[in-house]
């Protein structure tokens, strides 16, 4: 995470822009902290988050890491909690977590596990810190005095779990950095969450001796941070006491040869290929497949795909397309690489039959839909797409992405109130109720829509009103 995280948050404070809807601080710590308060904490700071540049909402990729997190979740001893696992484009190897389940991964962790059991190792060690509720017992053992605002709470939480350069931002202002350090976890969190951690992993089907090879490469590593250790240690103390519990709680385990699902190798070799400048990537997996050194040959080739798609050279993309496909394995992620492909060069009917084909294969692939819709707009098809996007909204109501796809149909077909309301409806999913407000105001004047569209309109209206108001009065309580 990035410096910026600190200016987000710091707008907290400010009178009418203070987190809504979240239990006063001072109660909550003497009081405890309830599941449902968590959540609303949690909420409040993910809000700030996904509106942060360096928010990776890549739906392949996110879709990957929850659906790892999900396999571990239900392998728990705790599964009421509900989860939700993003991403932040970030090279620092790091993953936190927030309070009411929401778990950050940085890109750099997944680029630098060498393999899934690894990357599943540090998902089953956070999801232990929620379940253990280790976040609500550090805020519970917060004094009211030292609970100032929203603000800094967020400030230190992030903070402890960034990198250095937030860290002394944080500092700078006091509290939030006097609060940082307490927010770290103790010993005892760790040992826990490293023992449940391990039996969350050997229930899910992965190695556990994954945990103490990661952790042994991870202190090997720090020499080679300029600011000390990598951002996961600064938050995740690694003493050699913890490294030697955690490899003697996994020594009379079994080893276990996993062997790494090819999403797994997509996903990394898709972030190497969009991460790195182009030419670099090229030159990495052509570099890979010359010498053949690679784990995964089709990860390879992917990533050798989309890097010349980087480059603009799509004939010879083409080419290296058809030597992944003929490899032989089906993926929903390779299927929407090949729609891309086509699209990004230009064949647009092309690309829509594809699209239309991959989607027979894989009918609720988010990848595929929201680049069907995307090319459909693109070629002028609004009624199409709005086809397409609310009969998945008749069973997947909460993705915002959705209805933003929807009003821009509606606005491709000049029809003002359903474009407004469509978006007041994204707008409420991503926690943004002003703005929803608003876009039915303007909705309700566009002057358009029958009696029926009107008077939903006014009721949806009327309800968020309400909300807004509820929020507005629950932040001047405090």
């Amino acid at each position: 995470m990035r410096l910026r995280y600190l200016l987000i948050f710091m707008l907290l404070a400010i009178p009418g822009a203070i987190a809504e809807g979240l239990p006063e601080l001072g109660e909550a710590a003497q009081a405890g902290f309830s599941a449902g308060e968590e959540r609303r904490l949690g909420e409040s700071i993910m809000r700030e988050i996904r509106s942060d540049r360096s928010y990776y909402d890549d739906a392949e990729a996110v879709d990957y890491i929850n659906t790892l997190g999900s396999r571990l979740v239900t392998r728990g001893s705790d599964t009421r909690q509900d989860f939700e696992f993003f991403l932040i484009n970030d090279n620092q190897i790091n993953a936190f977590a927030l309070p009411g389940g929401f778990i950050g991964v940085n890109t750099g962790l997944i680029l630098s596990s060498q393999s899934e059991s690894e990357v599943a190792s540090v998902l089953a060690h956070e999801i232990a810190h929620v379940t253990q509720r280790h976040i609500a017992r550090l805020l519970n053992q917060q004094k009211q005095s030292q609970l100032m605002s929203i603000a800094s709470l967020a400030v230190a939480i992030l903070a402890a779990r960034s990198n250095s350069q937030v860290t002394e931002a944080a500092i700078a202002f006091g509290q939030a950095g006097a609060m940082q350090n307490q927010l770290n976890f103790t010993r005892a969190n760790e040992q826990e969450a490293d023992r449940i951690g391990v039996q969350i992993l050997e229930r899910a089907g992965y190695d556990p001796h994954a945990m103490p090879t990661f952790f042994e490469r991870l202190q090997r590593a720090t020499r080679l941070y300029e600011g000390g250790a990598p951002s996961y240690l600064r938050s995740h103390p690694l003493t050699y006491e913890r490294l030697a519990d955690v490899q003697n709680r996994v020594q009379g385990m079994p080893y276990r040869q996993i062997q790494d699902s090819l999403e797994f190798q997509l996903i990394r070799a898709k972030f190497r290929a969009s991460f790195d400048e182009p030419r670099e990537a090229l030159a990495f997996f052509e570099g890979s497949l010359g010498e053949r050194k690679f784990l995964s040959e089709e990860a390879s080739r992917y990533g050798l795909v989309v890097s010349l798609m980087r480059t603009r050279d799509y004939a010879r993309a083409k080419k290296e397309l058809g030597a992944l496909r003929k490899l032989g394995h089906a993926s929903p992620i390779i299927e929407t690489l090949t729609c891309g492909l086509r699209r990004a060069a230009g064949e647009t009917e092309g690309a829509l039959t594809c699209y239309r084909e991959a989607l027979k294969a894989y009918p609720n692939y988010r990848a595929l839909i929201y680049d069907y819709a995307e090319a459909l707009l693109q070629s002028r098809q609004p009624q199409v797409a709005l086809k397409l996007v609310e009969g998945r909204l008749q069973t997947v109501t909460e993705d915002y992405r959705l209805y933003q796809f929807q009003a821009r149909s509606y606005a491709m077909l000049n029809k003002q109130l359903a474009q407004h309301r469509a978006q007041a409806e994204a707008y409420a999913r991503m926690g943004n109720i002003p703005a929803a407000v608003e876009q039915l105001q303007i909705a309700v004047k566009s002057g358009d829509g029958d009696f029926y569209q009107l008077s939903a309109t006014e009721a949806r209206l009327r309800e968020l009103r309400r909300r807004l108001d509820e929020l507005r009065k629950e932040a001047g309580k405090r």
